[in-house]
């Protein structure tokens, strides 16, 4: 068993959503594994390209401004600011 560090429960979710940098000109797609309050899992094709920080957009309109906490190949936990 981990232990769970995190200020906020994170509930399970599958949607969809962007990664977006350079003020919209470019755009990761990503899937959004979990979500709380303060933070989120994002699975993506992979991580390369991908700032430190970035804004998420997700499919049902709702947009967080993320800062990367840990990344393997293809996923990313992200605080947002």
């Amino acid at each position: 068993m981990t232990d769970d560090h995190r200020s906020a429960p994170r509930q399970r979710v599958l949607k969809g959503g962007r990664i977006v940098i350079n003020d919209g000109f470019s755009t990761f797609q990503c899937t959004v594994r979990n979500l709380s309050a303060t933070g989120a899992r994002l699975k993506v094709a992979g991580i390369i390209g991908i700032p430190d920080s970035f804004d998420l957009v997700m499919d049902d309109g709702r947009k967080f401004a993320c800062t990367v906490a840990w990344k393997t190949e293809f996923e990313i936990g992200v605080h947002f600011a």
